[in-house]
């Protein structure tokens, strides 16, 4: 078989199934709602029902999580009544570590990617929220800096992390990875907003700082309920994660008072202006909170700031006059700095966490190493519990020299109280970070151009038979599914999203075919513009509503400026299902990516705006190879120049390739890295482009 026919399915539709049959997609679904709630899963964690209290609680000495306490080393109290405690575990939420992979550590490559996480993994969850609407354009530079050490220092591939801006629509769910890739880009993504409540510099100059009634942005008074709004959503999005949770909040300004800072004008009618709503709404963001299962920290991003006085600082009149106007200085300053905390320390006092301040680095890693374990404690409830009032909960560790962080307390409404609305299976299945699995799906999607199609997200679909209900109609065997595909941008936004429903309708050999085999199914989206995506997709069995969905990662170059680029890689194995046995581990369809040690695989990928080497007058084109498990190289191959043959189109150069996998390769999760050099560049340290794929190893 030759190479290039092997890969055809780069530019043919791939269905096994001939007799599917595909309606017209239809119209443009509404926007993704929120998933519905999972509050009876095993990972619970605050439980407020009519048979148990559960409280989650972080013990710490020195700084250092304690993970080994009893029962009997805690008192816990309800509205200062003592409480028996009925049920007690520690839980942890990293892996163990092995001995080989630490000694390895100084070998390891910390730019490959990760496998992603699946549900029953021990995980750290956290959601950096930067409010982008309380940053002034002074701290916006130091949070991206700090976000990029954090997220290339600290983030481990057990970590499950969101980085989410308030100031535009905010999709949460949807946003929460453990790919550096994406958290990178959401990095980069952070921009400072003019529309913001505290202005270019931390502290407003002196005369505006002194002056009340000047204002600096017309939508001042009005962003902190929209850094409220954006927070709710999150919360809500992130209530559908088991486990404990935390959210870091970075903001200048979450103030309880109205006006914030003095140099603030807002309408005096506006309802807006009243300090309780401030207050209120704090308040109920931090019940949200808690009825998630979600801790808040406060990063004040003011940092260190001078109060006194300083060289820019200008003073006029008597001597009187300017000493006057110095300390009038220095307390309007400080009083900013101090109300701009409030609101930040009293969300996070009251969910368990607490407040950074006075730092210019923001100490995330010890937020993060606290999500790395947990005590959960809970006592049976009395009647007096569920009266909807707020009840006071106080958690003390015996031990000496050890401090106990919890929840400031609830309102007495248990979970059968609150009612939550039903949503779309499909659409939770979409938003989540971990793919359902009541239909066996198999996935792969990359970026790719042509003259006729432009540029495309290519997706591959493989789809266990099997899992779908078919019905024997005349001589035929029928069944319907629904797919939807979605592609996640920017702040998790949808940015574009295709729904069909298709009858699969199959003659009986075509039907006993697909059992064995699969149905394989390929579809196309627009990439409008250059950027990482998530590109998820959900298979939907309509006759019995089962699920199955996954997703993957996909960068989009661009094109238009001329540089070496390429698509994403596809893979294949060489059996094409000779023997039903085979078809359960050997990659036939590119949505397959599992292969066995000691094997044959074959991979395709397209380079855009090669250069043309002026003394041969074409392309001159390097592909090395490397494979590693985890973030370790296990497996290199030569460099190997690109054979051009007699490509159609020297814009877009189609390269494949066999390499010989290992004979002593563990089962696992590895990477393929292709690195691809233009030896016609005249800037000979230009470096190479590189590109990943993922897939297993079975036996």
């Amino acid at each position: 078989m030759k190479t290039k026919a092997l890969f055809a399915s780069l530019t043919l539709l791939c269905v096994v199934a001939s007799g599917l049959a595909q309606t017209q997609p239809q119209g443009q679904p509404p926007p993704m709602p929120r998933a519905p709630d999972q509050s009876q899963d095993k990972d619970d964690v605050v439980r407020i029902t009519t048979n148990l209290v559960q409280i989650d609680a972080i013990v710490t000495k020195d700084g250092k999580l304690v993970p080994n306490l009893k029962p009997e080393d805690f008192e816990i109290f309800e509205d200062g009544k003592k409480q028996t405690i009925t049920s007690f575990a520690y839980i942890s939420n990293v892996p163990a570590t092995s001995p080989a992979a630490v000694a390895d550590a100084a070998d390891r490559d910390k730019t490959v990617p990760v496998a992603p996480l699946k549900r029953d993994d021990p995980r750290r969850t956290l959601a950096i929220v930067v409010d982008d609407l309380g940053l002034s354009a002074e701290s916006m530079s130091r949070v991206r800096r700090q976000l990029r050490k954090f997220v290339d220092e600290q983030v481990q591939p057990h970590d499950l992390i969101a980085i989410i801006r308030t100031g535009t629509q905010v999709g949460a769910l949807q946003q929460f990875t453990n790919d550096k890739r994406l958290l990178n880009r959401a990095v980069d993504q952070l921009r400072w907003n003019p529309c913001n409540r505290t202005g270019v510099s931390v502290l407003p100059p002196t005369q505006r700082i002194l002056e009340l009634g000047t204002t600096e942005h017309v939508c001042g008074g009005f962003s902190f309920f929209a850094s409220m709004k954006a927070l709710g959503a999150i919360i809500d999005g992130m209530a559908e994660l088991a486990g404990r949770k935390s959210l870091m909040i970075l903001s200048d300004s979450l103030p309880t008072e109205t006006q914030d800072s003095p140099f603030f004008n807002v309408d005096p009618n506006s309802p807006f202006n009243d300090a309780t709503n401030r207050v209120t709404a704090l308040r109920r963001i931090a019940e949200r909170a808690i009825r998630a299962s979600v801790v808040i920290y406060s990063i004040d991003t003011q940092g260190l700031q001078t109060t006194g006085v300083t060289a820019a600082d200008r003073f006029s009149g008597s001597v009187r006059q300017v000493n006057q106007q110095m300390n009038a200085l220095m307390a309007a300053r400080s009083r900013v700095v101090f109300d701009r905390q409030a609101g930040g320390e009293m969300m996070a006092r009251q969910t368990g966490g607490y407040q950074v301040r006075n730092s210019n680095d923001f100490k995330f890693e010890r937020i993060l190493e606290e999500q790395s374990g947990y005590y959960l404690i809970g006592y049976r409830p009395t009647d007096e519990t569920f009266n909807k009032r707020f009840h006071r909960i106080i958690a003390k560790v015996k031990r000496s020299g050890m401090t106990l962080r919890t929840r400031y307390g609830f309102h007495g409404y248990s979970e059968e109280d609150v009612v939550r609305k039903p949503q779309s299976k499909t659409n939770l299945a979409l938003m989540s970070p971990f793919g359902a699995q009541d239909i066996n799906v198999e996935f792969t999607a990359f970026f790719a151009n042509d003259k006729a199609a432009g540029s495309v997200i290519r997706s591959f679909l493989y789809v266990n038979a099997h899992d779908l209900t078919f019905v024997k109609t005349n001589d035929k065997h029928e069944a319907n599914i629904e797919l939807h595909g979605v592609i996640y941008g920017d702040n998790g936004l949808v940015a574009d999203q295709i729904k069909y429903t298709s009858v699969v309708s199959l003659p009986n050999n075509n039907y006993e075919r697909a059992l064995r085999e699969g149905i394989r199914l390929r579809f196309d989206m627009p990439a409008k513009r250059p950027g990482a995506y998530q590109m998820r997709v959900a298979a939907r069995d309509l006759a019995s509503s089962r699920i199955g969905s996954a997703g993957q990662f996909v960068a989009v170059p661009n094109l238009k400026n001329k540089q070496l680029a390429v698509s994403g890689i596809v893979l294949r194995g060489v059996a094409e299902f000779a023997e039903a046995e085979t078809t359960e581990v050997v990659a036939a369809s590119p949505a397959i990516r599992r292969f066995l040690p000691n094997s044959d695989l074959y991979f395709a990928i397209v380079v855009y705006n090669a250069s043309i080497d002026r003394a041969h007058g074409r392309p001159n084109l390097v592909v090395e190879s490397k494979l590693f498990r985890e973030d370790k190289r296990v497996q290199s191959f030569p460099a190997v120049p690109v054979e051009l043959g007699n490509q159609p189109d020297s814009e877009r150069i189609f390269i494949s390739q066999m390499l010989r996998l290992g004979d002593n390769l563990e089962t696992g999760h590895y990477h393929l890295l292709l690195e691809i050099t233009d030896k016609a560049l005249k800037d000979k340290d230009q470096p190479p482009v590189i590109q990943w794929v993922d897939f297993e190893i079975v036996k």
